[in-house]
C-alpha cells in the first residue's frame, strides 16, 4: 500500500500539465508535419504525373511506332522539335525539367546496321531532396525504349552473338544533368546522391546542437533557480545585464566552439569523399563536375552556414533562457524543453526529404516562421544560388534573436525571474493553502 501510495506520489509530479500540453502539442505537431508531407507528395507525384517529354530528332517510321508504344502503355507524351546541344537552353525552350532525346541515325543504328543505338536523358536538378524526382518518368521511358527494341530485334533477326549483346543493351544511354544555366554529362540520379551527403549532414548536427545548448542553458538557470544561488547572483553588487551576458557569452563561446568544430570536420568530411571519387563521367571527376555545376561548397560557403548555425544557437539560448527560469523544481526543468525540441524537429523532418522551398504557400509560410528551418536548408539554397533566401533567412534570425533577447533581459531585470512558473499544480496547492 505503502508502494502504491509512493507510487501515485510520483505520478502526480510526473504528470503534470506541461508534460500533458507538451504531448498533445507534440502529436498535433507531427500529424501536420504529416498533411505537409503527404501534400508535398501528392504535389510531386501529380506533377507532370504521367507525362513522358521526348525529342525525335531521326523521325522515322520506326520511332513513330516506339513513341506509340510509349503511349499505349499509359504515358502521355509530349513531342518537342527543338535541336538545341546547349542542354540548359534546351529544357528552358521547352519549359521542362526531363527530355528523352532520340537522335538522328538511331533507326539506321538499330534496324539496319545491328548496332547498339544511343539516346540521351536531360533532367534538371534544382534540388536534392528525396522527393524531388518523383514526377520524373524518363527511366520509364527508357525502359520501354528498351524493351520495344529488344522485341524488334528478336523478331526481325536471328541472334548472331553480337545480336544477343544488342539484344541484352539495345541502347547506349548518356544522360545530362542541368543545374541553373549549366549542364554536365552526369545522371540527376548520381549527382543527386552525391550532393545529398552534403545536405543531410548539416540538419542532424543543427539538431544535435540545438538539443544541446538548450540543454545546457536551460539546466544551468534552473538548478540556480532551484539551489537559490540564482538570487543570491542577482543580488551581488553586479548589474544583472552583467550576469546575463556572461551567462550569454559564455554559452556562446561554447556555442560557437562547436559550430566551428562541427563545420571544420564536415568540411574536412566532404573534401576527402569528393577528393577520392574518381570519375564521375567521361568529362572529368565528381570533384570537377560538382565544381562545373556550381554544386562544390567551398571553405567560404561553409562559414556562411557556420554563422546561420551559430545565430540559430543563440536564438536557443536567448530562448532557453526565459524557459530555465520557468522552472522550479528538476523535473520540470526537462519537460520546458519540449517546445524547442518540437519546433527544431518539425523542419528537421522535412529536411530530410523534402525541399522546403517547394512546399505550396501556407505550408511554407508556416514552415519558415520556425527559426531553425532557415538554419536546415542553408546548404540546400547555397548549392543551388538561392542566396536571396538565405539572407531572408539570416536577417530574420537576427531579428528573432534580438526580440527574444529583449524579452529576456526584461526579464531578468525584473523580480519575476524569482516568481514566475509554469507549475500549474502548485499554483492550485498555493490558492487552496490561501483559502
Amino acid at each position: 500500500m505503502k508502494f502504491l501510495n509512493l507510487l501515485k506520489k510520483e505520478l502526480r509530479e510526473l504528470i503534470n500539465a506541461q508534460m500533458i500540453t507538451g504531448l498533445a502539442l507534440t502529436v498535433v505537431l507531427l500529424m501536420a508535419v504529416g498533411k505537409i508531407m503527404s501534400s508535398a507528395t501528392d504535389s510531386a507525384l501529380s506533377s507532370d504525373s504521367g507525362e513522358i517529354s521526348i525529342s525525335d530528332q531521326d523521325k522515322t517510321d520506326y520511332t513513330s511506332q516506339l513513341i506509340q508504344h510509349i503511349k499505349d502503355s499509359g504515358y502521355k507524351v509530349n513531342i518537342f522539335e527543338q535541336n538545341n546541344t546547349d542542354k540548359a537552353e534546351l529544357l528552358n525552350q521547352i519549359d521542362k525539367d526531363n527530355l528523352i532525346i532520340i537522335p538522328e541515325g538511331f533507326t539506321e543504328e538499330v534496324t539496319v546496321k545491328g548496332n547498339i543505338g544511343s539516346i540521351e536523358i536531360v533532367s534538371r536538378m534544382s534540388s536534392n531532396s528525396a522527393l524531388s524526382s518523383l514526377s520524373d518518368h524518363s527511366k520509364d521511358g527508357v525502359e520501354l525504349i528498351q524493351n520495344f527494341t529488344k522485341n524488334y530485334i528478336m523478331s526481325q533477326k536471328g541472334f548472331s552473338e553480337k545480336e544477343i549483346s544488342v539484344v541484352d543493351s539495345p541502347v547506349n544511354i548518356n544522360e545530362f544533368t542541368v543545374v541553373d544555366d549549366k549542364w554536365e554529362n552526369i545522371s540527376a540520379e548520381t549527382l543527386k546522391s552525391l550532393t545529398t551527403s552534403q545536405g543531410m549532414i548539416i540538419p542532424i548536427v543543427v539538431f544535435i546542437l540545438v538539443m544541446f545548448t538548450s540543454q545546457m542553458i536551460i539546466s544551468a538557470i534552473s538548478t540556480e533557480k532551484i539551489d537559490k544561488t540564482l538570487e543570491t547572483l542577482l543580488s551581488v553588487p553586479v548589474s544583472r545585464v552583467s550576469v546575463l551576458g556572461a551567462k550569454m557569452l559564455a554559452a556562446a563561446i561554447v556555442a560557437l566552439i562547436n559550430a566551428a568544430v562541427y563545420m571544420i570536420g564536415f568540411y574536412g568530411y566532404m573534401s576527402s569523399i569528393l577528393g577520392n571519387s574518381g570519375s564521375g563521367s567521361e568529362t572529368g571527376s565528381v570533384s570537377e563536375i560538382l565544381s562545373a555545376l556550381g554544386l562544390k561548397i567551398g571553405l567560404g560557403e561553409y562559414a556562411l552556414v557556420g554563422m546561420q548555425m551559430f545565430l540559430t544557437i543563440m536564438i536557443c539560448l536567448a530562448i532557453s533562457l526565459i524557459l530555465g527560469a520557468l522552472v522550479n523544481d528538476s523535473k520540470s526543468a526537462q519537460t520546458v524543453l519540449m517546445p524547442i525540441m518540437v519546433l527544431a524537429m518539425i523542419p528537421y523532418l522535412i529536411s530530410l526529404v523534402y525541399d522546403v522551398n517547394m512546399l505550396s504557400p501556407l505550408p511554407r509560410i508556416l514552415v519558415n516562421a520556425i527559426p531553425f528551418t532557415h538554419t536546415f536548408s542553408a546548404i540546400n539554397n547555397i548549392m543551388f544560388g538561392r542566396m536571396n533566401l538565405f539572407w531572408i533567412g539570416l536577417g530574420y534570425q537576427a531579428v528573432l534573436f534580438v526580440v527574444c533577447m529583449f524579452f529576456a533581459v526584461r526579464l531578468f531585470m525584473s523580480d519575476k525571474i524569482f516568481t514566475i512558473s509554469l507549475n500549474l499544480n502548485q499554483k492550485k496547492k498555493f490558492k487552496k493553502r490561501m483559502k
